[in-house]
């Protein structure tokens, strides 16, 4: 059959183009793509090409597909996995396979599997694995973003602590610790403020920074101190461009003990810096923000990480339970991946926002990939709507919900674009 999407040959070449799909084998499934979101990683991987430790070799000769954050409807079921998955219902995947130790992934590795695409083809280590997930939820985007959400997850349950009287590691964010995010205000940062709100055993303290004000004042507004408050969680935003000595001023948040848990969302090295110097006793630092530079490095205080137990990790991706965690609290309402969604477009606005994604404002930005659509911001909605009756009902349906994507107004498109969904 025939797929339409994007394709990579090499570094800075990706292409929108139609390519032929083989029939499937007993051991794969078919599956329509609705959503995908579209990751910094796989920019990473258009800037690096063959560097890039995911890329086969041979990929200006076989084009893999890119895009990882996607989710859709199973169309065909190959015969091992009838009675297992079925043809017309949803599905939300894992991509971080770590199959026999190879570091294929969809998105990265794989000329017939992405999300960046109208049809891909699901193969076997995928469903052996148990990374292929039944999603009985409303919306495909929440699905999409399971997987951006999952490496949050991830990284929460990988920072650790120690005891006094033990070797034993203490999995997870200190309960009732200090939590520092350090860059925090972009798309996963939102996820990494708002997720630990809704852990049974929370920190008592999240300091978050970022650089710039419109970011803080969008988390503000969509996290805001008083709903962490209600949460049992003292939340503080800092613009360290306001502060007269930044280390200083975070130190005095921390009660001048440091803290137990640093994030690090941008791979910067004097954020890594700032990150070791601000931990406390027993502190875990987790360099969350992958960097591009295979030589980045910092300057890390070993006497702390001797006689004060600091310790530094990082987490990259997040397992299939993450993943079910992620998908489990956003049907219960307890985290909103929409906070996440800035930008929606189609099929058509996937190459170029790909090639442009560290210079567009604002946060994650959603694709469909069974229509085409300009990439649109959020906000921009009503004024669009004042000439696209389209865009005015979705500016409605935003505003009816906060003003964050949701449910209704995925709906809205597929009706608008007659693209038949399963129930």
């Amino acid at each position: 059959m025939r797929s339409k999407g994007v394709r990579l040959y090499g570094a800075y070449d990706i292409r929108l183009e139609e390519f032929g799909l083989p029939d499937i084998r007993e051991d794969e499934i078919l599956v329509r793509v609705m959503s995908d979101s579209i990751c910094m990683s796989t920019y990473k991987l258009l800037v690096q090409g063959k560097a890039h430790r995911r890329c086969p070799q041979d990929v200006d000769v076989h084009p893999i597909i890119i895009g990882h954050e996607f989710a859709g409807d199973i169309v065909k079921v190959g015969k091992r996995w009838l009675g297992e998955f079925s043809p017309g219902e949803k599905f939300a995947q894992q991509p971080a396979l770590n199959y026999q130790g190879s570091l294929a992934s969809p998105g990265y590795s794989y000329p017939t599997f992405g999300g960046a695409c109208t049809y891909c083809i699901i193969p076997p280590e995928v469903m052996e694995l148990g990374c292929l997930l039944h999603y009985g939820g409303g919306s495909y985007f929440e699905a999409s973003l399971g997987e951006p959400i999952s490496c949050v997850v991830g990284g929460y349950h990988g920072n650790y602590h120690t005891s006094l009287h033990s070797r034993a590691h203490i999995m997870g964010v200190k309960e009732g610790g200090s939590l520092l995010i350090l860059g925090g205000c972009g798309p996963m940062g939102l996820e990494a403020i708002e997720y630990p709100l809704a852990l049974e055993k929370k920190p008592a303290m999240i300091v978050v920074t970022d650089l710039s004000e419109e970011r803080i004042a969008r988390a503000r507004r969509l996290i805001p101190e008083s709903l962490a408050a209600d949460r049992g969680v003292r939340l503080v935003y800092v613009n360290p461009s306001q502060c007269a000595d930044e280390f200083a001023e975070l130190m005095a948040l921390s009660g001048g003990r440091g803290y137990d848990d640093v994030f690090v969302y941008n791979a910067i090295r004097s954020l890594a810096e700032l990150g070791d110097r601000l931990l406390g006793s027993d502190g875990c630092m987790n360099l969350f923000s992958g960097p591009t530079d295979k030589d980045f490095s910092a300057s890390i205080n070993l006497y702390n990480c001797h006689y004060a137990s600091t310790h530094i990790i990082g987490t990259t991706g997040g397992t299939t339970d993450d993943l079910r965690e992620s998908l489990r609290l956003a049907a219960e309402g307890k985290i909103r991946p929409a906070v996440m969604v800035t930008h929606v477009g189609g099929m058509d606005s996937i190459v170029e926002t790909t090639k442009n994604l560290p210079h567009l404002p604002g946060g994650k930005k959603l694709a469909y990939t069974q229509f085409d659509m300009p990439l649109t911001a959020i906000e921009d909605f009503r004024e669009k709507g004042r000439t696209d009756p389209l865009f005015a009902r979705l500016a409605d349906c935003c505003d009816a919900h906060g003003g964050l994507w949701n449910s209704e107004a995925e709906n809205i498109l597929f009706r608008h674009f007659h693209v038949p969904t399963f129930s």
